[in-house]
């Protein structure tokens, strides 16, 4: 199971703030927090105004890189502060994100291919959020056939299923997880990633409910998650999921998550 570490994000408060102010010590101590609970990539969104996002982004990359080798996943819809920010990364990064949407293939999608990127596909178009497992997965089935055509391989596309706000939409979990199971079948080679904190939008106790459907998807084939590895029980529902499913041979790393007191 890969971590995208979440918590550079400029939609965030705090994170935004340091942004504005150029804090860099608060940036490169949540890189380094990140990075030391298991990181496979940390999540950079500037999240600012399209014009000052390359230089936003830039800077966030310069932050991070001075503390941590953790690749990167760079997270914006801009093709113009991707092609910028690329340059600066000292590891190809995964970007997030492509999806159905015409202009996110013709802009973003030859960025990946020409770098070598490995990238994440929404699993939507220009019209919405289809509603039901099998329409996501005509999306997605289009956007595969664009993925194939510009020469990226099906393992180094990263597919969300999209888990939308429970509150709103009782069934999102379900048709998140059953988006995963078909399209897995389907095409093997493919990985499965998701944001954890849409579903609980709106509901107390969040934490228990993307615990909840940490578990669900990963059952389906979920491989990695966007989500924040500072918290333990998630990170503890990742370890105990894994040994479920029989992806943890001989329990060591079970073994090995408990003596350092993961369970505690």
């Amino acid at each position: 199971m890969k971590i995208i570490g979440e918590k550079i994000n400029g939609t965030r408060k705090r994170v935004a703030q340091a942004i504005a102010e150029r804090d860099a010590a608060f940036i490169q101590n949540l890189a380094q927090k990140q990075a030391e609970a298991g990181s496979a990539w940390l999540d950079v969104n500037a999240g600012t105004h399209p014009d000052q996002e390359p230089d936003d982004l830039i800077w966030l990359i310069e932050q991070i890189q001075s503390v941590v080798d953790t690749p990167l996943a760079l997270d914006s819809a801009n093709p113009k502060a991707l092609e910028i920010a690329i340059q600066a990364v000292d590891k190809t990064p995964l970007i997030n994100s492509i999806s159905g949407e015409p202009d996110r293939l013709e802009k973003i999608l030859p960025i990946v291919a020409t770098h070598g990127c490995e990238v994440i596909a929404l699993a939507m178009d220009e019209k919405k959020i289809p509603e039901t497992f099998e329409k996501r997965m005509e999306v997605v089935e289009r956007v595969l056939e664009h993925t194939r055509a510009a020469g990226v391989a099906d393992d180094k596309v990263y597919v969300d299923p999209l888990a939308m706000t429970i509150a709103t939409m009782n069934q999102s979990a379900l048709i998140a997880c059953d988006t995963i199971r078909a399209l897995h079948n389907k095409y093997p080679e493919v990985h499965f990633t998701m944001g954890l904190s849409n579903i609980s939008f709106g509901l107390p106790a969040r934490k228990q409910i993307n615990r909840g459907l940490l578990i669900l998807a990963m059952g389906a084939g979920l491989d990695s998650a966007i989500l924040d590895p500072l918290d333990k029980e998630l990170q503890a529902a990742i370890v105990t999921t894994e040994l479920l499913l029989g992806k943890d041979r001989h329990c060591m790393n079970y073994l090995k998550a408990s003596r350092k007191g993961l369970f505690e």
